[in-house]
């Protein structure tokens, strides 16, 4: 079965019923099959952009709780590749939890992503590989 990082958007979308993409979402993920990945800091940012409804921030993390996703612990080796990864992107700039799902990609070897930001054209592993975003090309 196939391994995907989640970024925050697809995750707000899905529990934000007004948000744009909540539909498409709730669609692929019904039909995705696979076992899906995020960060700490991710969940984190999803969480703040929640913040309208308490119900709602709720209803994430108990659909975390029973299991939507697996969130990849963040340890001082992800850090110290998030720091180089700020550096090198600089011009973009890379935000934190991007920077985190692309150090926990080469750490477990992950190469599909579901996101909503164009970011991840851009972005490549230590070892020069581009992301390959499911949803967009969905």
């Amino acid at each position: 079965m196939k391994n995907t990082l989640v970024d925050a958007g697809p995750l707000i979308a899905l529990f934000d019923k007004d948000d744009i993409y909540h539909q498409q979402i709730l669609e692929f993920s019904k039909s995705y099959n696979g076992y899906l990945y995020t960060t700490w800091p991710v969940i984190t940012e999803a969480l703040q952009v929640l913040s309208f409804s308490v119900e709602v921030q709720l209803d994430f993390l108990k659909w975390l709780d029973r299991g939507g996703l697996k969130v990849l612990n963040f340890d001082q080796s992800i850090l110290k590749r998030v720091i180089s990864l700020t550096k090198k992107y600089n011009d973009l700039p890379v935000n934190f939890a991007d920077a985190s799902l692309i150090a926990a990609a080469e750490r477990e070897d992950i190469k599909d992503i579901i996101s909503l930001d164009s970011d991840f054209d851009v972005y490549k592993t230590e070892k020069s590989a581009f992301f390959n975003n499911i949803f967009l090309s969905s």
